[in-house]
């Protein structure tokens, strides 16, 4: 094999590693029980920055943004609970994510995942999707 073959199989592996992964989905309507009776054993979690969180946020849910998820979820459990105030998420939890639209929610779902956890969901409508739906309801 000459170094171009090579090279296209090296590439080839790299992009069976890269292909992109979707977490399962939920609407408005899986997404509003958990808001009503939250559990220990699930989070939703809101990745949008700390200045968007201010505006609003889903009842129940919790902040880690996106841009600190990757490293963040490397914390130890002690660090993580100081730096949140919640307990870091287990691998086998329920992880709901959501963000403004969308977009940052599947990132972050495939942050957790290349992360280990096991048990993601994404929240594609978000924010966005959950005040339009309140304000119906």
């Amino acid at each position: 094999m000459n170094s171009s073959d090579a090279a296209k199989v090296a590439q080839q592996k790299q992009n069976e590693l890269q292909k992109d992964w979707s977490a399962p989905t939920l609407t408005y309507e899986d997404v509003k029980p958990k808001t009503v009776a939250p559990s220990p054993d699930a989070y939703l979690i809101d990745v949008r920055e700390p200045d968007e969180v201010i505006q609003g946020s889903i009842p129940s849910s919790v902040n880690i943004p996106l841009s600190a998820l990757g490293n963040d979820l490397h914390l130890s459990a002690e660090t993580f609970k100081s730096k949140y105030g919640f307990e870091k998420p287990r691998t086998h939890q329920e992880l709901v994510f959501y963000c403004r639209s969308g977009r940052r929610s599947a990132s972050a779902s495939d942050i957790a995942k290349r992360n280990g956890y096991q048990n993601i969901f994404n929240y594609p409508g978000s924010w966005l999707d959950w005040v339009s739906k309140e304000k119906t309801n």
